[in-house]
C-alpha cells in the first residue's frame, strides 16, 4: 500500500507558524501541522504532502520560512509540498482542486476559520477522503450530525483535533476520574494573551468566538470523562470592551463563561454542573502563552490539574520570566539533530489520526472500533458540539438554551 497522502488545508499559524508576512509571535513559531507531518513522512507513516490556501503568492515566503526554521534546524528535514493555488493566483475554492487531486483514501487536515470547516470537510468526505478538523469541528450541531452521517455513508474517518486529551496530566486525570463515582462539578479556565487578537482579527467576533476556540478544549475533556452523563441546558455570560478597544469587530467578547447543567443518563435524579471559562484578553506578559486548568469533583473524590506553568521556567533579559510547555510541542532537536518532539501531545494527536486512517485503509479496523477507542471522533464529540452552539445562542438570544437528545438525534431549544 502506498504511503498516505495528506493535504494541509490552511497555511497559517497552526500549520506553518507563518503569520502576517513572518514568523508567529506565539508559541507556535514553526507551526504544528506541517512540522509534524514532515516528521511523520521521515518516519514513513505518510507520503506525498500538499498545502492549500486562498492566495498562491504566500507560498514562496512560506517555503523560505520552513527551510530556514525547520529544514536547517532539524538535520535537513524534507519540507517539500505541492501548493494550491499556484503563485500569482487567488482562489477561495482552491481547496476543491487540491482535494480532487488526492487519491481516494487520502487525508486532509483543516486549520481554517470555523465557518469554513463544514463545506471543506463535507467536500472531502463525499470524495472518500479522511478528515482531521481542528476544534471546534463545526459551529452548528446540525452540521456536526450531517458530517457524521456522511462519514458513515462513505466509510471515512473524521477526527476532531482535541489534543488536550493527550496531555499526560489530563489523560491520567481522565483515567483516575473513572474511579471517583458520579460526576458532580467541573470548573475550567483557559486563556491566551491579547496579542492573539491581532493574529485572529480577521475572524475574531465575526466568524467565531473565544468559547468555540478555547472552551472547546475543556468541554471535550469533561465530556470524555463522563460518558454516562449528558448536557441538558446551557446559560452563557460574556465580558466585553477590551477586544473592541483593540480594533476587533463591535460585539467581540473578551471572556465567555458557559454554565451547563448535566444529568446522568440512567438516573435523572443525579445532576451535575459544568462551568467553562475562556478568554483571549489575558495580560501580554503573563509568563505563559495559555493558562489552562480545571477542577473536577465527583461523589467519591476530586481532581485538580493546573497545566499552565509545568514546573519549568526560563528567564532572560528580553522576555523576563517565561513558563514553556515542551509537553505540547518539544522543538529542541535530538543529539543527531533530528526533530525530537514525537512525545509531545500536539504531535501524538496527529499520529493517532494517521495510524487510525492507515489501519482503516488496510482493513485492520472499522469506524465503530475507532469510536470505541475513545478517540475524539464526530460521534464522541457530539455533546461538545451541542454545548458550544448552545452557548453562542444563549449569548445572542439572552436566554438559557436546552439540549435535547432523542433516539440519537440532538437538537437545541
Amino acid at each position: 500500500m502506498a504511503p498516505l497522502e495528506v493535504l494541509m488545508v490552511g497555511t497559517g499559524e497552526y500549520t506553518t507558524g507563518f503569520v502576517g508576512g513572518g514568523m508567529s509571535g506565539s508559541d507556535k513559531k514553526v507551526g504544528v501541522v506541517g512540522l509534524t507531518l514532515f516528521d511523520l513522512r521521515r518516519r514513513g507513516k505518510v507520503g506525498k504532502l500538499s498545502m492549500v490556501g486562498v492566495s498562491g503568492n504566500k507560498f514562496p515566503a512560506i517555503r523560505e520560512h520552513l527551510h530556514k526554521n525547520i529544514s536547517q534546524v532539524y538535520n535537513g528535514l524534507d519540507v517539500a509540498f505541492e501548493e494550491y493555488p499556484k503563485e500569482g493566483k487567488r482562489d477561495p475554492d482552491s481547496y476543491k482542486t487540491a482535494i480532487d487531486a488526492l487519491p481516494k483514501g487520502s487525508a486532509i487536515t483543516i486549520f481554517t476559520p470555523d465557518t469554513t470547516h463544514y463545506p471543506i470537510a463535507l467536500y472531502a468526505i463525499e470524495r472518500g477522503i479522511h478528515v482531521l478538523i481542528t476544534k471546534p469541528a463545526v459551529k452548528l450541531l446540525e452540521h456536526h450530525q450531517k458530517l457524521l452521517e456522511a462519514a458513515r455513508k462513505h466509510n471515512v474517518f473524521v477526527y476532531v483535533e482535541h489534543h488536550k486529551r493527550y496531555d499526560p496530566a489530563y489523560a491520567d486525570a481522565r483515567y483516575r476520574s473513572q474511579k471517583l463515582g458520579d460526576f458532580n462539578y467541573f470548573y475550567s479556565y483557559m486563556s491566551q494573551p491579547k496579542s492573539q487578537l491581532e493574529t485572529f482579527k480577521a475572524w475574531a467576533g465575526v466568524d467565531s468566538d473565544i468559547s468555540y476556540y478555547l472552551n472547546s478544549h475543556h468541554i471535550d475533556v469533561n465530556e470524555s470523562m463522563v460518558p454516562d452523563f449528558k448536557p441538558l441546558k446551557v446559560t452563557a455570560s460574556a465580558a466585553e470592551g477590551i477586544a473592541t478597544d483593540l480594533g476587533c469587530a463591535e460585539g467581540t467578547e473578551d471572556t465567555i463563561t458557559l454554565l451547563v447543567d448535566w444529568v446522568k443518563k440512567d438516573d435523572p435524579k443525579k445532576r451535575a454542573t459544568g462551568v467553562y471559562t475562556a478568554s483571549w484578553t489575558a495580560p501580554q506578559k503573563a509568563g505563559v502563552h495559555s493558562n489552562q486548568y480545571f477542577h473536577y469533583m465527583a461523589s467519591k473524590g476530586e481532581v485538580r490539574v493546573n497545566q499552565a506553568k509545568r514546573g519549568y521556567d526560563v528567564t532572560d533579559d528580553e522576555g523576563g520570566l517565561l513558563w514553556y510547555n515542551p509537553f505540547y510541542m518539544k522543538y529542541a532537536p535530538d543529539e543527531e539533530g533530528n526533530f525530537a518532539g514525537q512525545t509531545g501531545y500536539g504531535y501524538i494527536s496527529f499520529e493517532k489520526f494517521v495510524d487510525a486512517v492507515n489501519g482503516l485503509n488496510a482493513g485492520k479496523v472499522i469506524l465503530d472500533e475507532l469510536d470505541k477507542r475513545g478517540l475524539p471522533t464526530l460521534k464522541n464529540t457530539l455533546a461538545t458540539g451541542a454545548i458550544l452552539e448552545a452557548g453562542r445562542r444563549s449569548l445572542d438570544e439572552k436566554r438559557p438554551i436546552e439540549i435535547v437528545e432523542e433516539a440519537g438525534i440532538w437538537s437545541l431549544k
